[in-house]
């Protein structure tokens, strides 16, 4: 960070060869932004060196990692002849430097594992992960409307599981209450939460669960912590790792007060390979997303998103993004040669030189840079080289990781999964009920039955058969009292409901 509270990402260079420095301000740096280009541009090492920028300043940020190249924070950097010419050429000194970092894993392999709770994540989000269709996003609203009017907590996918077989099984009780459900509908959804476990989703959700503000931490020298999220096997399933995201920035908006503009975010947000987060998602998903990008910003939290290409963003979310870094986009194809046209007009345009052929000629290391001015408005797009980073570039090793993680602030937090009791074991233990209630009635069926039986041979003059003789015939009235007295004893099992049969026939006896 500079003095003058803006975070240097590079500098430009005039025709009569003055450099000027190209800085993101750290008071609009809740205004979100993008670093576009195609794959070996650079756009790691802008990420890295906006990612230190951040930490000196003392705001803490979160960053998936998708190649582990951005595990190199952790350490300091190497005087590389590159990185040393390319400071000079900037009129900077090289100085490594180490940032704060904590690692963390979805899966808990190679960081601190993630977990959110079913509930949390709600019906929305969730049928998105599952890829469900609209029918079958009803059904699970309804389950979760169930749990919630019967205060069934749904923390993880066994509480899901439990909770859809209580739907099965009491389908029509479930359609007549809160609308039509059909036995399709639930086991489709069954099937996509099989697939969601063998892909390894299970681990996600549970105890305990994530507490965001672990992610807004500080170091002792005040420097923002460096959060990595480790997504080169979460990149193999993105439908989770959209969701995933989706659910972050929604318990942020949830979950953080109103604050305006900050002297410097509470937060950023570095969301790598950005277009998972799009494909194929329904328009009730993209509007949450464009909602909670456009309001989230209140909150003090900064969102950038990192893609390939600026296609990939939705139009009505790339107009919420004001700072921008647009690495080289290769024109081969229409759709690429599209891309670039959409670059080139959504930069302030300088007179200076074609912004569009720019796009394409862009060496690695350099970058068409537009920051937002004091005022909110869009600076004139320049021609920069990106600063070098004073991190490590590259991955860390197994044994570096495994030293961070013995010291992390977070240690032993999440490490250990945590079931409390939920809706499996409370709808287990109303099934267990249910059974044994059943069997108690089945077994007091035959004795209660057959000491109204006996009740009864006295009260009209009849006798139960003996054991393995013939029953005397029976007039009218015994059989219809006789009927109802086995038709009673089937429904009642309970002392009680034995209690008020014996009165009741102790006063026919009297009459």
């Amino acid at each position: 960070m500079q003095s003058d509270g803006t975070i240097l990402v590079g500098k430009s260079r005039s025709k009569d060869g003055a450099t000027k420095p190209e800085a993101l301000t750290l008071r609009l740096a809740n205004r979100h932004g993008l670093v576009a280009g195609a794959t070996g541009t650079g756009k790691t090492v802008t990420l890295q060196v906006m990612a230190e920028g951040f930490s000196n300043a003392g705001v803490p940020v979160f960053a998936a990692d998708i190649k582990g190249d951005l595990s190199g924070l952790a350490m300091a950097g190497e005087s590389k002849p590159v990185f040393v010419k390319r400071a000079e050429e900037l009129g900077l000194t090289y100085e490594p430097d180490r940032f704060p970092v904590v690692f963390w894993d979805l899966f808990g392999d190679q960081g601190h594992p993630i977990r959110a709770t079913v509930i949390e994540m709600g019906p929305l989000v969730l049928a998105r992960l599952l890829e469900l269709n609209d029918t079958q996003e009803g059904v699970l609203n309804i389950a979760f409307r169930i749990a919630d009017d019967n205060q069934w907590p749904v923390i993880d996918l066994k509480d899901l599981r439990a909770l859809l077989l209580y739907v099965s099984e009491n389908l029509k009780a479930v359609s007549g209450q809160y609308g039509n459900v059909s036995a399709a509908s639930v086991g489709a959804i069954q099937r996509q939460l099989l697939m969601l476990e063998s892909q390894g989703g299970d681990g996600f959700f549970g105890e305990p669960a994530l507490d965001l503000n672990d992610f807004m931490r500080t170091d002792r020298d005040g420097r923002g912590i460096v959060n990595i999220l480790a997504a080169d096997k979460l990149m193999q399933r993105p439908r989770l790792y959209a969701a995933f995201l989706l659910w972050m920035l929604s318990e942020l908006f949830e979950q953080l007060p109103e604050v305006g503009d900050l002297d410097k975010p509470k937060l950023v947000f570095f969301f790598d390979e950005a277009h998972l987060l799009f494909d194929d998602a329904p328009k009730a998903l993209l509007s949450a997303v464009e909602q909670v990008v456009r309001l989230i910003r209140s909150k003090g939290v900064g969102v950038y998103f990192v893609t390939q290409n600026p296609l990939d963003v939705p139009e009505s979310v790339l107009g919420q993004l004001g700072n921008r870094v647009q690495h080289a986009l290769r024109a081969f194809t229409p759709r690429d040669q599209r891309a670039v046209k959409a670059a080139a007009e959504t930069f302030r345009q300088n007179p200076g030189f074609d912004v569009g052929q720019a796009i394409t000629e862009l060496g690695v290391g350099e970058a068409l840079m537009s920051f937002l001015e004091p005022k909110g408005t869009p600076s004139v797009v320049e021609r920069a080289l990106v600063a070098p980073p004073q991190g490590r570039v590259g991955p860390i090793t197994p044994a570096e990781r495994a030293g961070l993680m013995a010291n992390s602030p977070v240690r032993g937090k999440y490490d250990t999964a945590v079931d409390n009791e939920s809706a499996y074991e409370i709808l287990a233990k109303r099934k267990g009920l249910d059974a044994g209630a059943a069997e108690a009635a089945q077994h007091s069926e035959g004795g209660l039955t057959g000491m109204l039986g006996g009740l009864l041979g006295g009260v009209f003059g009849t006798k139960p058969a003996a054991k393995g003789g013939r029953r005397p015939p029976q007039s009218l009235a015994e059989q219809v009292i006789g009927n109802a007295a086995r038709s009673m004893a089937r429904k009642v099992g309970t002392e009680v409901g034995n209690a008020i049969l014996r009165n009741v026939l102790g006063g026919l006896t009297k009459r």
